[in-house]
């Protein structure tokens, strides 16, 4: 069975549908996994969520920070923002058994040698060092206490990696990797506060997965969240956000063969709208 994994959808749902339909031409029954940020700015979050879940198990997804941000806001931690497309999700009479499906989703999947995550890595984690913190962010949003945990995960500190991170500390600086990293210093320490094109002007830093030496290099980092990278295909890099809400593109590509499957997509939100 093929694997394919899938870009940012944000709520874009007759895209996917004209997706899958064109990967189904030549793969009939494939196995997706989206790379996160199924919900949000776009027009459809509701009925993208889901069509998602109704794929059944031959579907993974892995968190991104607007699908946090969802659950964040259907338990009053934080506000809508003026882009937010969350409404029809927050009103639905299945709303409960969506954001229930959503929360246990994984942060970050590894198999044949590929590792799946929103955003990014931090350099000085392995593959699987990435998969075994998530479990442990994982623990917590599927465990009793996990509203309770969404209260503290906002904020951008502590912005360095350390492995005596204990906590609510720990929790949030590997969310902060997996769902929102863009750029990072040689050291792993994140700028959070740069979200905006695909280069960073301050000193030392860098996009994450230049980082000489990263300890991910030995697979490949698949991810989405950083529409103005486009498509990157690189032996340990494969960049998926292709601009759908943003009248670009939506992207998958099978994972045995690196095949591209893109639809074109119209312009759901204004760049500067945000």
């Amino acid at each position: 069975m093929p694997t394919y994994a899938i870009g940012d959808l944000q709520g874009c749902r007759p895209k996917l549908t004209e997706l899958l339909d064109k990967i189904r031409i030549t793969c009939p029954d494939p196995r997706l996994i989206f790379v996160g940020d199924l919900v949000n700015r776009g027009p459809n979050s509701l009925e993208t969520l889901r069509e998602v879940r109704a794929l059944g198990d031959t579907t993974n997804v892995v968190l991104g920070n607007h699908d946090l941000h969802l659950l964040a806001v259907a338990n009053g931690i934080r506000p809508q923002h003026r882009s937010d497309t969350l409404d029809d999700i927050l009103a639905a009479p299945d709303r409960d058994e969506l954001l229930d499906w959503l929360r246990h989703r994984p942060l970050a999947i590894l198999e044949n040698n590929h590792l799946m995550v929103h955003a990014g890595v931090l350099p000085q984690w392995t593959a699987e060092q990435t998969v075994a913190l998530s479990r442990e962010v994982e623990a917590v949003l599927q465990g009793p206490d996990w509203v309770e945990f969404l209260r503290q995960m906002y904020g951008n500190q502590p912005a360095r990696w350390d492995d005596g991170l204990e906590g609510a500390d720990r929790l949030r600086c590997i969310i902060n990797a997996l769902t929102r990293i863009r750029f990072c210093d040689a050291a792993g320490t994140m700028d959070l506060t740069t979200s905006k094109g695909a280069e960073i002007e301050l000193p030392g830093f860098m996009r994450w997965f230049d980082v000489p030496g990263r300890k991910t290099e030995d697979v490949t980092v698949v991810f989405g969240h950083w529409s103005t990278l486009g498509l990157i295909m690189r032996p340990d890099v494969i960049s998926l956000d292709t601009g759908c809400l943003w009248g670009g593109k939506l992207s998958a590509v099978c994972l045995d063969d690196r095949s591209i499957v893109q639809v074109d997509c119209p312009q759901y939100q204004k760049p500067g709208s945000i």
